[in-house]
Formats: C-alpha cells, sequence, structure tokens
C-alpha cells in the first residue's frame, strides 16, 4: 500500500479492507479519515437503516417544524459520502464477528446473510435508549425517541392523531429540548423527572432558571417524581407516579437517558466495562487485535478524572471515530480526553457546562470552592444586554480551574464562553490565569472584563 501523505509513518501493507459497524458520528468520521489519509483502502460502513451520518441531536427541530425538511439534517448526503469512495451498505445490520476468520455477519431487511471480511474493523455502533421498567410502555402514542425512525413516527402520530397535550418522562437534555419544540408546536407540555431540580447535570440554581423558562413558556415542570405506570383511558393515556402524581395526555414521550450498544461485542470476547460499554485504550483500540470502537458505544476517557467514564456526546464521538480511522490505516494517535463539555438552548435559554460540579470534584478528592457570580453579556449601556449566570468551580489548595456552568440568554454567548472555560481547564490553568487571557471586547458583544474573568475574579475574592 502506499505512504499516508503529510504523515510520517507507512501504511500496512497487508491492509486491505476496513469495516466499520455504525454509519453515525463515530463510523462516519472513521471512514472519511481512513480515506484521507489513504485513498488506496476500501473503506465499508455497515448501516443499520437508510440514514448514514444524519444529526441525531437536530431531531427536536424538526418535530417542532423549525427544520422543515428532515433531509437537512443529513450532515452529509449518501452521494457525498460515496464520492469519498466510501462503500456504504444501508439497511443492513451487523450481527457477529468472527474475530478468528476476520469477517463480520450482516443481514439485509430481505433476511439474506452476507459476511465481510477485514484486516481492520471498527464498532461505531452507537447508544440505545433506557427503557425504564414501567407499565404501559407499548401503548399507542408512547414513544422513546432517539432515532430518525423514532422521529417519524413521533411526526406522523403529530400531525394523524393531532395530540393537544404530552407528559415528557425526563428532564435532561433532549426531554427538555422536545419540551421546547412541542410547545413550539402549540402542545400542552408537562415535564416530569426524578430529580429535585431540572436537568441534573448542572446545579441547582442552574435548574430553577430552566424550570422558571420553562414555565413562562406554559410548561408545568414536575419535579421528584418516578413514573410507574401508563394506561389507557378512552382516547386519553393517563400517566401515573410517585407522590400521588397522576396526568391525563394525548401523548407520551420517555427520554430517560441512553445506554452503549453492545451486544456485538460478546462473541468476539470484548471486554465491556462503564454501563456495558466498550473497553478502549486511547488508540480506540479494544482488547482484540485488529478490532477498535469509537463513540457512544464506549467508555470514554476523561481528561481531568484520568479515568474511564460512559459519557456519550457527538463531539465526543467524531473525535473518537477521527482516531480510530487514522489508526486503522497506520497511525498512532491517542484520544486527549472529554471534560464533558456540553450546551443546550431551552427557548430563549442556553445551559452549558464544563468540567466538574462540586460534587463531583469532591468526589474526586479535590477540595472544591463554587462561586456563582451573575452579570450581564455586555455592557449594559448597549440595547439589549442580558443576565448571565456563571459558577466556576476551583480547588481551594492548589486554585486548579476544575469547572464551571453558564445559563444566559442564547443569544449572550454562552456557548463561547464556556468554550473558553473548557480550553483553561483542558490546559490545567489556575482560576486566576483566566483574568490574564487576552479575550475580544466591544460594548454591544462583552465588557472590557469578559464575564468569565469577572467571575474568576468573584472566585478569587472568596477562596
Amino acid at each position: 500500500m502506499g505512504t499516508i501523505q503529510n504523515h510520517p509513518y507507512q501504511i500496512p501493507n497487508s491492509l486491505t479492507h476496513l469495516v466499520i459497524i455504525g454509519g453515525s458520528d463515530a463510523g462516519i468520521s472513521a471512514a472519511l479519515r481512513a480515506r484521507e489519509l489513504d485513498s488506496t483502502v476500501a473503506v465499508t460502513v455497515v448501516v443499520a437503516d437508510n440514514f448514514p451520518n444524519f444529526s441525531i441531536c437536530g431531531i427536536p427541530f424538526y418535530l417542532s417544524g423549525e427544520v422543515a425538511d428532515w433531509r437537512n439534517l443529513a450532515h452529509r448526503t449518501a452521494d457525498e459520502i460515496t464520492q469519498t469512495g466510501i462503500n456504504l451498505l444501508v439497511n443492513h445490520k451487523a450481527t457477529n464477528i468472527d474475530s478468528q476468520k476476520r469477517s463480520v455477519e450482516v443481514v439485509n431487511q430481505e433476511g439474506e446473510i452476507k459476511y465481510l471480511n477485514y484486516d481492520k474493523l471498527i464498532i461505531g455502533t452507537g447508544a440505545v435508549p433506557v427503557e425504564p421498567q414501567l407499565e404501559g410502555l407499548q401503548l399507542p402514542g408512547v414513544f422513546l425517541l432517539h432515532s430518525m425512525g423514532d422521529s417519524f413516527a413521533i411526526h406522523r402520530y403529530l400531525t394523524e392523531s393531532e395530540p393537544k397535550s404530552v407528559v415528557i418522562i425526563g428532564d435532561g437534555y433532549i426531554g427538555l429540548e422536545m419540551a421546547d419544540a412541542l410547545t413550539h408546536r402549540g402542545l400542552e407540555v408537562t415535564v416530569v423527572g426524578r430529580s429535585p431540580t431540572v436537568m441534573r447535570t448542572v446545579d441547582g440554581s442552574i435548574g430553577n432558571l430552566i424550570a422558571s423558562e420553562l414555565q413562562s413558556r406554559g410548561v408545568e415542570v414536575v419535579n421528584s417524581v418516578e413514573v410507574k405506570t401508563i394506561k389507557e383511558n378512552g382516547k386519553q393515556l393517563v400517566v401515573y407516579g410517585t407522590n400521588d402524581f397522576s396526568k391525563n395526555t394525548d401523548m407520551v414521550i420517555v427520554a430517560v437517558g441512553v445506554q452503549p450498544l453492545t451486544e456485538l461485542a460478546h462473541n468476539p470476547g470484548l471486554k465491556t466495562g462503564k454501563k456495558g460499554a466498550i473497553q478502549v485504550n486511547r488508540k480506540m483500540e479494544t482488547n482484540v487485535s485488529n478490532i477498535y470502537a469509537a463513540g457512544d458505544c464506549v467508555e470514554t476517557w476523561h481528561r481531568f478524572l484520568g479515568e474511564y467514564i460512559y459519557l456519550p456526546l457527538g463531539t465526543t464521538a467524531h473525535k473518537q471515530g477521527r482516531i480510530a480511522g487514522e489508526n486503522a490505516v497506520g497511525g498512532n494517535q491517542e484520544f486527549a480526553g472529554s471534560l464533558g463539555t456540553q450546551v443546550v438552548k431551552i427557548f430563549d435559554l442556553a445551559v452549558a457546562r464544563t468540567g466538574l460540579r462540586d460534587s463531583e470534584a469532591e468526589a474526586a478528592g479535590f477540595d472544591p470552592l463554587t462561586v456563582e457570580f451573575d452579570t450581564w453579556d455586555h455592557k449594559v449601556y448597549y440595547p439589549g444586554a442580558k443576565k448571565l449566570r456563571i459558577r466556576v468551580t476551583g480547588d481551594r489548595k492548589t486554585q486548579q480551574l476544575l469547572g464551571a456552568q453558564i445559563a444566559g440568554h442564547y443569544q449572550g454567548e454562552v456557548a463561547k464562553r464556556i468554550d473558553i472555560f473548557a480550553t483553561a481547564i483542558f490546559h490545567s490553568m489556575k482560576v486566576e490565569e483566566l483574568s490574564q487571557l487576552d479575550l475580544s471586547y466591544t460594548p454591544p458583544l462583552s465588557s472590557p472584563w469578559d464575564p468569565i474573568q469577572m467571575s474568576a475574579q468573584a472566585w478569587m475574592r472568596q477562596s
């Protein structure tokens, strides 16, 4: 085989066929990187459905009607992918891996079986929704949401049955985005969660801001309730939970998290760990030679904790897939690790976090201090200034920056600002060093001291 352009290593002469199971973020990222580095390698991507490289994160915006055509959710069209030399095998499910014969068994929708021989294999099967143990999950009008197929089923129900109300079980990212989406469509929305405040991945004061935003848009927020049963009552459904909760509704969406899809791991003897996710090293190699894995089906190296956790994120899947694709054709890259940087838009509120919260930092052995600071997103004399709430977590002893959370108007540069915190944590900066960063300023967009710098200074005053 040829030399990888602009890289100091050689393509192994034995490599002829790279098979990738999974056509979402990790799988397509791996395929594109492999072909980018070596145009002679044959790459086959096995896709269980007919939607390679679609943005699952965009589904709520399709269901809200803000994205009118579901086809626009494709990061790339199938034609654009195949034009790079990648072979797409859509509507084929991988059912078995024989690591001794280096073969993958796949079955199409007609039940026909094929066998794909590989020199290197990448598993990027992703995750599936958690199905809670509750009665009534299979009733008409009750939906899980994770795939394009799920979105079509919900869209069909919305248009044909014309429900007027919906109960969303789960108050995490997807549940809250769907509350926004279905309110946008004119439904009466109730969000039910088990935690005392919504979105338990952020602190309670941020959760309360989210609840206020939801309630201001007419969404009913129910905390500290675990749903136990869904029953039919005439043409409606009734949702029952703890603390004597009951709610009549026309529709139910269940969004209580995801779990890794790793049933293929067992036969070839791939080791699994947290929540059943496939164990990999930072080169995305599994314990079985010539098999890599990436994305929501694997454990993720946490850069700050220095350990593997289960943290399914689209951004992480893209990075891991790229590394797996490069290493499968002779590279030697390592995944730098995740900090759990995330942002979500809920109506006009953007909420973001990175690194460790106070409780997480304490569990990891730090001596954390978290300071909350409210300020304006830009100079208040310029019209349209909005409030930001920033929570900074640092270590009292070392003053190392451990984490941050931000909530504010979605046009208030929340995502940009959490990314600055993430970059600082990535490079092991101390809280005080944030004040030294040379950040941009103009009155319509910021202040001479950016809000993240003011929040860092507030932390220093209390440390």
